[in-house]
C-alpha cells in the first residue's frame, strides 16, 4: 500500500446552495469518483464544526463573513456558520462514493478551525492523520476536493512538510479565491515541492 487518495471536504455546504458555497464545487464528484479506483486508500476529511465554533462570523458580534481576525493561534477568517455537525449541510455531497478506508473529521474544537487534513490550525495540534498513514505504509498522496486556496491547499503543504510525495490534481479541485487567495496557495504548494497536476 503505497499511493493514497485524500478527498478534501466535498460536502453539501461547500457546494451550489451551501452556506459556504464554492463556485462550481460539485463539479469535483464525478472525477473524484472516476479516480478512486486507481488508488491503493481513499480518506475522505469532513469538516465537522460544533455550533458557535470561533471560526464563524456569527460568534463574532460586529464581524461579518470573510472579515478577518485575530484569534491566540494567528489571523483568521470569519466564516458563514457552515458544516455544523449533524446538519444537512455537513454530509458529503449525495454522488460522492463515500466507500472509504477511513473518514477524518476536522475542525470539531470549537475554539480553533482546520483547514489542513493534518494539523489544527495551529500547524501544532495532530488531527492523526500522518500516523494512519505511516502506520498503512502509505507514502505517495494525491489530493482533491474543496476548496483548492484553503483545505486542499493547507493540506498538501502540510503533507509535503511530513516528508509525503503530494500531487494536487487541480481539476477535481475548485476554489474560493477570497482576495487573491488561489494565486497565493498555488504559488505556495509549489513552494513546498507539490505537483500541481
Amino acid at each position: 500500500m503505497t499511493h493514497a487518495l485524500i478527498v478534501i471536504d466535498v460536502q453539501n455546504d461547500f457546494c451550489p446552495g451551501g452556506a459556504l458555497a464554492v463556485p462550481g464545487g460539485d463539479a469535483v464528484v464525478a472525477p473524484i469518483n472516476a479516480m478512486m479506483p486507481e488508488f491503493d486508500a481513499v480518506i475522505l476529511t469532513q469538516d465537522w464544526h460544533p455550533s458557535g465554533h470561533s471560526s464563524f462570523a456569527s460568534s463574532h458580534s460586529g464581524k461579518a463573513p470573510f472579515d478577518m481576525t485575530e484569534m491566540p493561534y494567528g489571523p483568521q477568517v470569519l466564516w458563514p456558520d457552515h458544516c455544523v455537525q449533524g446538519t444537512p449541510g455537513a454530509d458529503f455531497h449525495p454522488d460522492l462514493r463515500t466507500e472509504a478506508d477511513l473518514i477524518l473529521r476536522k475542525g470539531f474544537r470549537a475554539q480553533i478551525d482546520s483547514y489542513s487534513a493534518f494539523f489544527e490550525n495551529d500547524h501544532e495540534t495532530p488531527t492523526g492523520l500522518e500516523g494512519y498513514l505511516r502506520s498503512r505504509g502509505i507514502d505517495r498522496l494525491t489530493m482533491a476536493g474543496l476548496a483548492t486556496d484553503f483545505c486542499v491547499h493547507f493540506s498538501a503543504v502540510d503533507a509535503a512538510k511530513l516528508g509525503f510525495a503530494v500531487t494536487v490534481r487541480l481539476d477535481a479541485c475548485r476554489a474560493i479565491d477570497l482576495d487573491r487567495s488561489l494565486a497565493a496557495a498555488l504559488s505556495a504548494m509549489k513552494e513546498a515541492g507539490v505537483t500541481l497536476a
